[in-house]
């Protein structure tokens, strides 16, 4: 890879390792990239890292950026701020200021002098923060520049709003469009979306003006409001560098452009839409020089991680990523095609429109409907391209998905997107669409659901003593260290600057493929998920929230808050959530009348057990010198993360006599074994962090707890997992739902053996 930037290698040298610094040389790019830029944005360094060892290696010092004076942008022309990327600091008589991150950029320090008058001095700073400063300082006043790019429009062609928009004069509104100050309005409209990291720029028409907002961090933001007078040439200005029709504003239209800011390309998706008031024009903001970024710098968990990676491990099948619009479900695929990226793999993509330009290897398509190639007849033909993984933008239809699964039953990776909430849900979609089950269940080895979260700033996040909201507290661990959003300069008093993802995972599993072929509902399927190891959008959110990646109130505006009982991602037992209820209570009538008053509950133990044709044995009587004071009198373990099976082995155990001890991961299992030594463990497989089979391990490793008598609990059945935990070392095996006397009898001969 070649870098703009390469007098900064030295430096970059000494902070990174020489393999990696190896690795980035080795890489190809289409055109060169920005060194710093590269390396803070895939998390090898930091822009203080970096700041400080270009710093001391060229003995420049650091720019102060925390006040800036807003009259030295009237001594500094803009154009040339931008072309440098430097930022004007302090203006003297005889001496300008400047911050850059770039000291060796000779031509910017002769045009500077040459505007100024004065002599240049260097300080020097991070390329992401001249940038942000720059635009705070002369965004500024938006009214102000646009009535000053505004000035020059002709007053005698205003445009008039009437109720019947066929009445607006066209070919006025087309020549107020190709007038100076429109067009620079557009332009400083662009460039600074684009500088400000923005996805789109909206523009809509309002009684009060033309409203444009910048989505930044997927938040909404307005910028300025521009005269309603301006907002037909605005818009036709808009229409025409897109190619769309101007004289047609009574039909939603959609088109493409390609700008270039900085010299760096940027293609631009246009969609208009009529409105009441005039033509709402949205532009989707794509980075066609971005770079693809890795799994881990999307935020994602190690756990998670290594779930997506064993996923790609498949050299056939089809791997769905599912989300709404704008959560980031094109760069998540990207980013896996970059890890089965190899000069022996064909890839393929079909894709509208093409975001990233993915680099040597890789065959993009991109979907042209009016010319016939749309996403099925460009993947039916891909397929006689002898592609190893094919990469299709998205399932839309059932043509596209028959032809996906298809290619994926034939020896192809396919990796796509789909529109749904959640996992379990991107099933029951492709089966409404027309899908066979029995295919879908062959085909389809995982999904992946998707949302973006913005992240804490962090140069102002602070710790906050604020409890969390009700409905929050039973998943809040004891003692959590929460942060909240603060505000400063550098994240433009947001208190978030940058995004990460959280997803959810759902694997394929024999039990799932059942399901699935016997054309089960989301929520079974999601039940059976759950069981083989997923883990919600909402519990990827809350560990983000526990880690201080985020706050609570970003947590809240992305994910909902489950209505059913989720295990919390830390130590403590949260209190007391909404039980599920099975399928077979729900079939049973209610004893008493619905309009009853509600009675405090008991323990629901028909929600985790088969036990509606059992009766629960009585209490034994005690028996006298033995612990507990129980009818067994023993010392039981139970470890398992879902709380309200728990309570319901609990509840149990204690009718028989038993001493009961809890604990919901493995970490507190084997803190249990170590301070209070039960006589038997009870044991889930599935566990949050250290699982199951990891906690047997270690038991049997240990000299104290090698012959302590284990029971695992486990939703999969099959005979492979059976063989394994025996190999391990445990001494007895129970596939969920059971009923009571199996659990209870298992215990009764293990004790009586042990004795």
């Amino acid at each position: 890879m070649q870098f703009t930037d390469e007098w900064l290698m030295a430096t970059v040298e000494k902070v990174l390792p020489a393999e990696v610094v190896a690795q980035l040389r080795q890489e190809a790019a289409p055109q060169p990239q920005s060194l710093w830029a590269t390396v803070v944005t895939r998390r090898l360094a930091t822009d203080e890292e970096i700041l400080k060892a270009a710093a001391a290696r060229f003995r420049l010092p650091v720019a102060d950026l925390a006040h800036l004076d807003p009259h030295i942008r009237d001594a500094v022309p803009e154009p040339l701020v931008r072309r440098y990327n430097i930022l004007p600091l302090r203006l003297t008589d005889s001496v300008l200021e400047i911050a850059t991150a770039n000291p060796f950029d000779i031509d910017a320090e002769k045009d500077l002098a040459f505007a100024t008058g004065r002599e240049v001095r260097t300080f020097l700073s991070s390329p992401s923060r001249i940038r942000d400063k720059m635009d705070e300082l002369y965004r500024g006043g938006g009214a102000e520049v646009v009535a000053q790019l505004l000035g020059g429009l002709d007053e005698a062609m205003q445009v008039q709003y009437l109720e019947d928009e066929t009445g607006v004069d066209l070919a006025a509104s087309a020549e107020e469009a190709s007038q100076r100050p429109v067009v620079r309005l557009v332009d400083l409209m662009l460039s600074d979306g684009i500088l400000s990291r923005a996805s789109d720029i909206h523009v809509e028409p309002g009684e009060a003006g033309v409203a444009v907002r910048y989505r930044i961090d997927g938040v909404l933001r307005q910028v300025m409001n521009i005269p309603r007078s301006a907002g037909a040439p605005l818009i036709s200005r808009i229409k025409i560098m897109s190619g769309l029709d101007i004289a047609d504003r009574l039909r939603p239209q959609d088109g493409r452009a390609r700008v270039a800011v900085n010299g760096a390309p940027v293609d631009l998706r246009i969609s208009t839409l009529p409105a009441s008031l005039g033509e709402k024009v949205v532009i989707r903001i794509l980075n066609a020089g971005a770079t693809v970024l890795t799994l881990e710098s999307l935020g994602m968990s190690p756990d998670e991680r290594t779930v997506m990676e064993a996923l790609l491990n498949n050299k056939e099948g089809i791997i769905l990523v599912t989300g709404p619009t704008g959560s980031g479900k094109t760069t998540t695929l990207y980013s896996m095609l970059r890890m089965v990226q190899d000069e022996g793999v064909n890839i393929v993509t079909v894709e509208d429109p093409v975001e990233y330009r993915l680099g040597k290897g890789i065959v993009q398509v991109q979907v042209h409907e009016k010319a016939g190639l749309t996403f099925a007849a460009a993947l039916r033909s891909i397929l006689r391209q002898d592609p190893d993984v094919v990469l299709l933008g998205e399932i839309r239809d059932k043509e596209t998905a028959t032809i996906a699964i298809q290619a994926s039953l034939t020896g192809h990776l396919v990796l796509s997107t789909l529109h749904t909430n959640d996992a379990p849900n991107a099933i029951t979609r492709l089966v409404d669409m027309g899908m066979e089950a029995y295919k879908l269940a062959s085909a389809l080895r995982g999904v992946i659901a998707q949302r973006l979260m913005r992240k804490l700033c962090g140069t102002c996040k602070e710790v906050t003593d604020q409890q969390a909201p009700e409905r929050l507290r039973r998943y809040m661990p004891a003692g959590a260290v929460i942060y909240r959003a603060l505000g400063c300069p550098e994240c433009s008093m947001t208190g978030y600057r940058g995004r990460f993802s959280v997803v959810e995972v759902l694997t394929m599993s024999v039990q799932i493929e059942r399901l699935i072929g016997a054309g089960a509902t989301a929520e079974k399927i999601a039940v059976a998920a759950r069981a083989n190891g997923m883990r919600s959008l909402f519990e990827s959110g809350l560990n983000h929230v526990l880690s201080g990646d985020t706050s609570i109130e970003e947590l809240l505006r992305v994910v909902d808050v489950p209505m059913t009982e989720v295990p919390p991602p830390r130590t403590s037992a949260p209190t007391e959530a909404p039980r599920r209820t099975s399928d077979s209570a729900r079939r049973t009538p209610p004893s008493t009348p619905v309009l009853e008053a509600p009675r405090r509950s008991e323990p629901d133990l028909t929600g985790a057990f088969d036990l509606l044709d059992e009766q629960l044995p009585a209490p034994a009587e005690a028996v006298p010198g033995r612990r507990g004071g129980g009818a067994r009198g023993a010392r039981v373990l139970l470890v398992d993360d879902e709380d309200s099976l728990r309570r319901v082995m609990k509840d149990l155990l204690v009718r028989d006599g038993y001493e009961v001890l809890e604990a919901r991961t493995g970490v507190e299992a084997l803190d249990q074994v170590d301070q209070h030594a039960p006589d038997i463990v009870v044991l889930d497989l599935n566990l949050p962090g250290k699982d199951g089979y990891a906690v047997l391990s270690e038991l049997r490793a240990r000299p104290a707890t090698e012959r302590l008598p284990v029971i695992v609990l486990t939703a999969k059945g099959d005979e492979d997992n059976e063989v394994r935990v025996f190999e391990m070392g445990a001494d007895d095996f129970l596939t969920k739902p059971f009923r009571a006397k199996a659990l209870s009898k298992r215990l009764e001969v293990m004790l009586t053996r042990r004795r």
